[in-house]
């Protein structure tokens, strides 16, 4: 199944009330009415992001349709929530692995992360709802269809996540170069979160502030940096070698 598109104030409002697995919704900046104001509810209802985008966006995701000012994207798979994520991984093991993604804007990224998340059998991947890449077709394909396969979940605040997570006595663990501690140092034996920052900024400043550990990857060479997938999957490997 891929991405797909629905447009017009009918159609949308239908796949929401038909409890569709909507990833994002576009409304026309600057208009409002009966029909859109309704929408909005009930896309805040369902926990939907909203963006507020030019009249030309929404004529480019419609290939100029009749939108009527708000297109909803649906989602390739279904999510879950963050209970049920963590309450169904320690049914299976008493040392989940979980992956927050902290503003991965690129799909192809994401779909890596997601490839070698589900190789290891971490038990789930955590999204914030803003300023993530899209679930969508590339995405799917650039899992290899391993994206069916693992559960993901959604949040408003990976803060909020940690939270939760550590309300459950799960470790967490930030790849981040501003430390001296390099991943092998780390016992990775544990029910562990592990964090992986954006392209471009890393972790996030607050997140780093709530994590138990940071530590990073050795770079030897005269390039600072790994691309983020990359970098995941050696942390990822490190911790299979030490479980095995």
């Amino acid at each position: 199944m891929s991405e797909s598109k629905i447009f017009g104030l009918h159609a949308v409002k239908e796949a929401f009330e038909t409890q569709q697995h909507l990833d994002k919704l576009f409304i026309q900046k600057g208009v409002s009415n009966i029909g859109l104001k309704e929408i909005e509810q009930l896309a805040n209802k369902a926990n939907v992001q909203i963006s507020y985008v030019p009249i030309e966006k929404l004529n480019k995701l419609s290939k100029n349709g009749n939108h009527q000012g708000v297109i909803a994207s649906s989602s390739p798979i279904a999510l879950i929530d963050i209970e049920q994520l963590v309450e169904k991984a320690f049914e299976v093991t008493p040392t989940p692995i979980f992956i927050l993604l902290d503003q991965i804007s690129d799909v192809r990224n994401l779909g890596a992360i997601i490839r070698t998340a589900e190789a290891i059998n971490a038990q789930g991947i955590i999204l914030p709802k803003q300023g993530t890449a899209a679930i969508n077709e590339q995405t799917v394909k650039t899992s290899t269809g391993a994206i069916f396969n693992i559960p993901i979940c959604k949040v408003d605040h990976l803060k909020d996540a940690l939270f939760f997570l550590s309300s459950y006595d799960v470790k967490s663990i930030a790849a981040s170069e501003k430390t001296n501690q390099l991943i092998y140092d780390i016992d990775f034996k544990i029910p562990l979160a592990l964090i992986m920052g954006s392209e471009g900024k890393g972790v996030s400043s607050g997140l780093l502030k709530m994590v138990d550990y940071k530590a990073k990857l050795p770079m030897l060479g005269s390039t600072d940096s790994l691309n983020v997938s990359v970098a995941c999957g050696a942390i990822l490997y490190e911790i299979v070698r030490q479980r095995l």
